[in-house]
């Protein structure tokens, strides 16, 4: 006889992959029930897709706790993180981008993303490493069910919540499961079930190029590339354009084999021939094929993330070609977003219009990210299109030719592989739970930007003379900025506790603050991002303390 388990949370998750789990991880340090359903087996291994974790990424992973355990693991120590640009893997160098590895991360501040302002640089690990520490983590934790082998149907929603019938797939017996949450999140990828019940539809360009890719093991393959190794390689001929990332650092590799306008058949494309022309070696090299990871750059946007109780995060609300990585880091910001604000909604001191922002701030932002990825593919499109072809050849002339490519190819491809712009530029400039005050944003490009306190930029970071990092000393949700500590900010206080809203005051005073704090009040969200400043406490206190719960939308608060 089947049974059936009745399964109750806060927040039902669909979907655990990266986004899905640190979705599950903000929300379970919020205090909130988590349900997490997932198709695969536990510790089942991920395919090998991401290959970078972005230091807006680290850092909300410094504050949930587990930074260190993912800088634990993925390449050893001492590799190099370098991107090379070469005529083949194994062939001759045209430039590189240097980029610290594990063990000199925090102290090499040589390379093109050595300056940059935060506690949490960059980390390039891959899925597979990357994952089983998160999901051991999220099952660690008291308050999040996990579900494996897992599928949910149809479901169902009404004025409390949400309902979804679960399948076991690895039983029998015939068990099921139901279950009941107040909301509902879908982190299933990009043919996302999630999002085809809901109605969104993705919209924008459905092919920008086709990637024929491997995941492979060559144990040989090491000892046959010039000194120094890299992390990433660009194999730049006039046979075969590719790129290969170093997985373990010592015999597996993942070689994408760009393929070039018109073809569009993935099959009829040589592959082992292809595979040999990216890495430089013959016939007699061998190799063995552990998995095809073949994939459509495309540059999507679900036309909507929400349907009042259910939403979606990460590739089920965007596609787009992974240049910089942010194809699945846009995902957890998703995640971090959007987990603060049911967790605000859950725990009762926001208004019900609050989980409206999730899509007025997430979706214009990856509307910009797609758009920087989209035009920085099409740019390597007409690269590869366009390589020389005396560029194997000896001699001066021949050396004067790679010289002066990779010298294009480094100055095209650091902004991507360094991309502070995306890291730290980006800024919700529309958002009604944010006080703005009429000065614009500075402009960002995905490489490069300007730090700033306007309300939506990013707080600029700087270290405590205890040596903590600004961003250690912020509180669960709002943090207040003092740099004097002689302005009285007790209404502000007064008001934010009568509405029952977290506000954490950290006075600044003494710091040596970086120029951009030119206000003495900074009021800053648990994402890092400007909520509202001010050289005085505000006259209508209780009006800025409702706009930022929700509860204000058409005045100015002051």
């Amino acid at each position: 006889m089947s049974r059936r388990r009745e399964v109750t949370a806060d927040v039902l998750i669909v979907g655990g992959g990266p986004v899905g789990l640190s979705l599950a991880m903000d929300l379970s340090h919020r205090g909130l029930q988590v349900a997490l359903v997932e198709r695969r087996p536990f510790m089942e291994p991920p395919s090998v897709k991401c290959n970078h974790v972005a230091a807006r990424s680290m850092e909300q992973f410094r504050r949930l706790g587990v930074a260190q355990r993912l800088r634990d693991v993925g390449l050893p120590g001492e590799y190099p993180n370098d991107v090379a640009f070469r005529t083949s893997v194994t062939g001759i160098e045209l430039s590189r981008v240097p980029i610290p590895g594990r063990s000199t991360r925090f102290s090499d501040r040589s390379g093109p993303d050595g300056w940059w302002p935060t506690p949490e640089p960059p980390h390039r690990i891959n899925q597979i490493y990357l994952e089983p520490v998160l999901l051991e983590y999220v099952a660690s934790l008291p308050n999040v069910q996990l579900f494996h082998g897992t599928e949910v149907g149809e479901f169902t929603q009404d004025a409390h919540g949400v309902t979804a019938p679960g399948r076991h797939l690895d039983s029998d017996s015939g068990e099921t499961t139901q279950f009941s949450a107040r909301y509902l999140v879908g982190c299933d990828g990009g043919r996302s079930a999630v999002r085809k019940h809901i109605g969104a539809e993705l919209t924008g360009t459905a092919v920008i190029q086709n990637v024929q890719s491997t995941c492979i093991r060559a144990p040989a393959l090491l000892g046959l590339i010039p000194s120094p190794t890299a992390w990433g390689f660009y194999s730049i001929n006039t046979r075969r354009c590719g790129t290969v990332f170093a997985i373990d650092g010592r015999e597996t590799w993942l070689v994408h084999n760009h393929l070039n306008p018109g073809e569009a058949d993935f099959d009829a494309v040589d592959r082992d021939q292809s595979i040999r022309h990216i890495l430089g070696v013959g016939p007699e090299f061998e190799y063995e094929v552990l998995s095809k990871e073949d994939w459509v750059g495309r540059r999507l946007v679900a036309d909507r993330f929400r349907d009042r109780r259910i939403f979606i995060c990460g590739d089920a609300a965007h596609l787009w070609v992974p240049y910089a990585g942010y194809g699945m880091n846009a995902g957890i910001a998703d995640a971090m977003n959007l987990s603060w604000h049911l967790s605000a909604r859950l725990r009762g001191w926001a208004d019900e219009r609050i989980l409206d922002m999730y899509e007025c701030e997430r979706q214009p932002i990856t509307e910009q990210v797609s758009r920087f990825a989209m035009n920085h593919a099409a740019a390597m499109i007409k690269a590869r299109g366009a390589v020389p072809p005396r560029i194997e050849e000896p001699g001066a002339e021949g050396d004067a030719i790679r010289s002066e490519l990779g010298r294009k190819y480094y100055d095209l491809n650091v902004q991507q592989f360094c991309c502070a712009g995306l890291n730290f530029g980006y800024y919700y400039d529309t958002s009604p739970i944010i006080a703005y005050d009429g000065e614009q944003a500075p402009v960002y490009s995905m490489g490069s930007f300007t730090p700033s306190t306007v309300p939506g930029c990013r707080v600029p970071h700087f270290w405590l003379r205890d040596g903590r990092s600004l961003y250690d000393a912020f509180g669960s949700d709002y943090t207040l900025l003092r740099t004097d500590g002689g302005i009285d900010v007790s209404g502000l206080l007064q008001a934010a506790s009568q509405r029952g809203v977290p506000v954490t005051l950290v006075d600044l005073q003494g710091e040596a603050l970086p120029p951009e704090y030119r206000h003495e009040l900074l009021l800053c969200r648990t994402d890092q991002h400007v909520a509202w400043r001010g050289h005085t406490a505000p006259a209508q206190a209780l009006a800025l303390i409702d706009r930022l719960r929700g509860a204000r939308s058409s005045q100015e608060a002051t």
